[in-house]
């Protein structure tokens, strides 16, 4: 395990369950914290700090995916969802509204821990490198955070804000896939409402411009029923 001091929160309401999870964690190393409600853990989200969330579904109180929604406005830390729901989608749509990884009970312990120490890892990559770096290189693009320019190769890419937003925002995440709604709420504010369309046309000028430059390939992948990610 990379990180022993990690902080991990479970919301699940049975109590046999929470139970295994916990224990499965605290023999790890983790510094784990169980919660039995939507109620109780948005408490614990709001007043503590998480490194990772295992989140079941159906929870008394705030429902999961309610949580989930909750969480992705104020925090960008990992959470699986853990669940026996069977209902067509439910995967797909639970990554579009911000969920990073879907496990479905009944749950294999070694996968689970699997799955928590390879969303650690990311997670914790990209945060050190977000605090740390303001200037990104992926292969011919270069993006300088607070000079607020990007240069493909010698030519500099004229951006409207909005655009290098969202640049930044992928090249900071270069693996995670991005909702429409993640990106509404991280460029244009939590407070807003998506408008599918203004995402659409923004990415395709983004691309436009990125390949207009010269960029080697096409660097904004559509995941179709997903979001985008940049590869």
């Amino acid at each position: 395990m990379e990180d022993s001091k990690a902080r991990v929160l479970i919301v699940e309401d049975d109590e046999d369950i929470n139970k295994i999870l916990y224990d499965m964690l605290v023999v790890e190393g983790y510094d784990v914290k169980s919660a039995y409600s939507g109620t109780e853990a948005s408490i614990y989200i709001e007043q503590e700090e998480w490194s990772l969330v295992l989140l079941d579904l159906m929870i008394p109180g705030k429902s999961g995916e309610e949580l989930l929604v909750t969480i992705r406005k104020e925090n960008n830390m990992p959470v699986i969802i853990i669940s026996a729901k069977e209902e067509p989608g439910i995967q797909a749509k639970l990554l579009r509204i911000g969920a990073d990884d879907f496990i479905r009970k009944p749950f294999d312990v070694d996968e689970v821990l699997a799955r928590v120490e390879a969303n650690l890892r990311r997670y914790q990559s990209t945060t050190f490198e977000k605090k740390k770096e303001s200037v990104f290189v992926y292969d011919n693009i270069r993006v300088d955070v607070e000079a607020r320019e990007v240069l493909i190769g010698d030519i500099v890419v004229n951006l409207t804000a909005k655009e290098f937003s969202i640049l930044e925002l992928f090249l900071r995440y270069p693996t995670k896939v991005f909702s429409k709604d993640n990106l509404y709420e991280s460029v244009w504010g939590s407070e807003s409402i998506c408008d599918d369309n203004t995402i659409t046309v923004h990415i395709s000028n983004l691309r436009s411009k990125l390949v207009k430059a010269g960029t080697t390939k096409e660097y904004i992948k559509t995941i179709w029923g997903i979001g985008y990610r940049f590869l």
